[in-house]
């Protein structure tokens, strides 16, 4: 009989670690922990049960006792081995989270085990691919800035140095001064300004106005460059398109689509801006006959710091996009690109139509 309670035990022993293992597939913590509960109950249960079919054969009591405590020991077992993988999943995550406070950028928690890790595996992932990706931004910031602000300011010290060496008149710099002047202006607003976005600290003074008319007066800012670059630039309006806005910004974010559009476009191409009322909204879509956008282009254009020779200006830090997206975020609209099926690209963006 003592080799009957033996294997009464081990069977439980076995059971008990055999239903663990299968446990760890199961998919979420919650079915994991009822599981165990079910095992805990279970398996002790049947203890009894076969308890009581040797005292019905024996009337061992030492043997009954050893019986119930080994069936009890597999489920404490088969709960702590239970315990172990999840701690461990758990572990893996909070290994990532302390290697990404210790600075390691390119820290990723594994995202396999049960549904709830696995979820927060990779909600953490992607909160750290932001902060990688916020960095890189900076990175690049710094970088664009000490090339774009060294230039003018180096060809503004050589210019001074000329002159002070009477090497040549004030008046012959001057022109060209006044426009360095002007460009480290032009880069210094676009970072306070996108400041300002990130900072939720934009302030708008909103009028009911025509976009129709703001359109018209940032083309005029724009048809001298247009003409010396031999592109048409045309608008279109249909219907009613007043709106909400603060002017100054929508003609910012116009400026800023048509200077883009037409630095894209070849010499006989055209760049139109489409103006019309749609579904409560007003639609304004600055279009190109250009060469269109790159896939990467289409999904990046509008990130801060980031450039590519189809998506941004050909000089400063390309930063007009990406303030033209938190202007018209700001006014409660959106914006995107697509590349139109007649060849070239649309930027398009909404803003709240005003009450009829």
């Amino acid at each position: 009989m003592i080799l009957l309670a033996v294997a009464v035990a081990a069977a439980s022993l076995a059971i008990g670690l055999a239903v663990a293992y299968a446990l760890r597939a199961a998919p979420t913590v919650r079915l994991q922990l009822a599981g165990l509960a079910l095992v805990s109950v279970c398996v002790p249960l049947a203890a009894v049960f076969a308890s009581g079919w040797v005292m019905f054969h024996m009337g061992a009591d030492l043997k009954i006792l050893a019986v119930a405590a080994c069936s009890a020991t597999a489920a404490v077992g088969a709960g702590l081995m239970l315990a172990r993988w999840i701690s461990r999943s758990i572990g893996r995550v909070s290994e990532a989270s302390a290697r990404l406070a210790a600075g390691d950028l390119s820290a990723r928690a594994p995202t396999g085990g049960s549904r709830e890790i696995a979820s927060l595996a990779t909600s953490f992932n992607m909160m750290a691919a932001s902060i990688e990706q916020l960095f890189d931004a900076r990175r690049e910031l710094v970088a664009w800035a000490s090339h774009d602000l060294r230039t003018p300011l180096a060809s503004m010290q050589a210019m001074i140095e000329a002159i002070e060496d009477g090497l040549a008149e004030p008046g012959d710099y001057l022109p060209t001064l006044r426009e360095q002047v002007r460009t480290l202006t032009l880069l210094v607003d676009d970072l306070f300004e996108l400041a300002r976005i990130d900072a939720g600290a934009l302030t708008l003074e909103l009028q009911q106005l025509p976009v129709s008319g703001l359109v018209d007066s940032a083309l005029r800012l724009l048809e001298p460059e247009a003409a010396a670059r031999h592109v048409d630039l045309v608008a279109h309006s249909e219907g009613e398109t007043t709106a909400a806005v603060a002017p100054e910004k929508i003609e910012r974010v116009l400026f800023n689509l048509v200077t883009n559009a037409l630095r894209h476009t070849p010499a006989d191409g055209s760049v139109a801006v489409n103006v019309a009322r749609q579904d409560g909204e007003v639609l304004v879509s600055v279009e190109d006959t250009g060469s269109g956008l790159e896939p990467e282009a289409l999904g990046r254009m509008f990130e801060r710091f980031w450039r590519a020779d189809r998506a941004r200006s050909e000089s400063g830090m390309g930063l007009g996009l990406a303030i033209a997206r938190g202007l018209v975020e700001a006014h409660g609209g959106r914006i995107w690109a697509e590349n139109r099926e007649q060849g070239g690209a649309r930027v398009s963006f909404t803003l709240p139509a005003a009450a009829s």
